[in-house]
């Protein structure tokens, strides 16, 4: 068996399974998770027909490069919403099977465990806390995971000065994460500048992962993205690519359809790696995406699904927590502290006494120079309706009131 796999760490959901194990929620209390960051609300009507009326195209193999029609829609989509110069179809879009394989797939391409610094494994840098495929990803392409912090200090921005040199000089990879899981941080034009300098100096890619791009609180004030970043600082796309998805955005999860955008050389091999790989989206998948990438007044709708959520639950919980709207992003990222509980102990006992599921900051991050910076945080997926979320955030204000009397 490949000895790498032995490096890898459960991941945050077999960790609550293993917290709970042992644990009998309270009865007479219907469960609410905030747990796992699945979208809850329904699929639009137009992507459900756009799949059934495609259901012929389960006879054929799917193409790894996908359909014109379909990298022509994302290519659109793409120039239209971060206000690009137009998009080339042809080389700076390949549609993918979801964003968490392509995060994953991507670093098999663009990592060489041949070079590196005074023979020393190549680094891939991650964001502490982070999406737990980043470190995945880096060790199985023979690569060593560093962490760079970030905290309530910085607004959860990750302090690349931090980074020691001789750490950049091993640098192949930079994943970033913006709108963030688990904050919800959004990176500034600022930081792309530092970001993009950085990658000149050092040769290394960014991946940046935008998949909570279209859940935001301000409609005149989308977060910004890399490719967009990189057009407003007068550059182009060299060593950056995008990532994105459709299962926050349209609520369609079970797709799994998402696409990569950006430096044509790097998708290139990426085409290549990804027609051995046999990831190809299905055909019924590329059209319905196609209808969902050509509309966008059911994100809206979604969008303002969210903004009711976080307009009501926010200052309940804001009564008995740290906590405070997020830049994006549908997480509710809530310091504990002062309840005198852990951040697993929070968990542990809201579920045993509310049945109510949060997921510990701890969790979702790593021991890192010497600080976990997700302890002593909970982060809640405002996931199910108005309804639901509300009933959930009340009965943690009445639990964090009890620690309290």
């Amino acid at each position: 068996m490949n000895p790498l796999l032995d490096s890898l760490q459960p991941y945050p959901f077999e960790k609550l399974r293993a917290l709970f194990k042992d644990v009998t929620p309270a009865a007479g209390l219907a469960h609410i998770s905030f747990g796992i960051g699945e979208p809850k609300h329904p699929t639009p009507a137009l992507i459900r027909d756009a799949v059934v009326a495609s259901l012929g195209g389960l006879s054929s193999y799917p193409a790894t490069l996908g359909s014109l029609p379909l990298r022509e829609s994302i290519a659109n989509w793409v120039t239209q919403r971060y206000s690009l110069p137009p998009v080339d179809p042809a080389t700076q879009v390949l549609p993918v099977s979801g964003s968490r394989e392509a995060l994953f797939a991507l670093a098999q391409t663009v990592i060489d465990p041949r070079r590196s610094a005074e023979g020393e494994p190549a680094i891939v840098l991650c964001p502490n806390p982070f999406y737990q495929i980043y470190e995945g990803a880096a060790i199985l392409a023979g690569a060593e995971p560093y962490f760079v912090n970030s905290g309530p200090a910085r607004n959860f921005a990750c302090d690349y000065s931090a980074v020691p040199a001789d750490v950049w000089a091993r640098t192949q990879l930079l994943y970033v994460c913006s709108p963030g899981n688990p904050t919800g941080a959004v990176l500034t034009l600022d930081d792309w500048r530092e970001l993009f300098a950085l990658s000149d100096r050092h040769g290394f890619v960014i991946a940046s992962d935008e998949c909570y791009s279209e859940i935001y609180f301000d409609e005149a004030n989308p977060p910004l993205g890399g490719l967009e970043a990189a057009h407003k600082l007068g550059r182009g796309y060299e060593r950056l690519v995008m990532l994105s998805s459709l299962s926050k955005r349209s609520n369609v999860p079970g797709m799994r359809s998402g696409f990569v955008a950006g430096d044509a050389a790097i998708l290139k091999d990426f085409l290549l790696y990804r027609t051995y790989h046999g990831a190809a989206l299905s055909t019924v998948y590329q059209s319905a995406s196609i209808a969902a990438w050509n509309d966008e007044a059911h994100v809206r709708e979604n969008r303002e699904k969210y903004v009711q959520k976080f307009a009501t639950v926010t200052p309940m919980l804001a009564e008995v927590l740290e906590v405070r709207l997020p830049d994006a992003a549908f997480y509710l990222w809530a310091d504990v502290s002062r309840t005198g509980l852990t951040d697993t102990e929070f968990a542990q006992r809201l579920y045993a006494d509310y049945n109510v599921t949060v997921l510990p900051g701890s969790f979702l991050a790593r021991t890192a120079h010497g600080v976990n910076p997700g302890r002593n945080f909970v982060r809640m997926a405002l996931v199910a309706d108005v309804d639901e979320c509300t009933q959930g955030a009340q009965r943690i204000v009445d639990f964090c009131r009890g620690l309290a009397g």
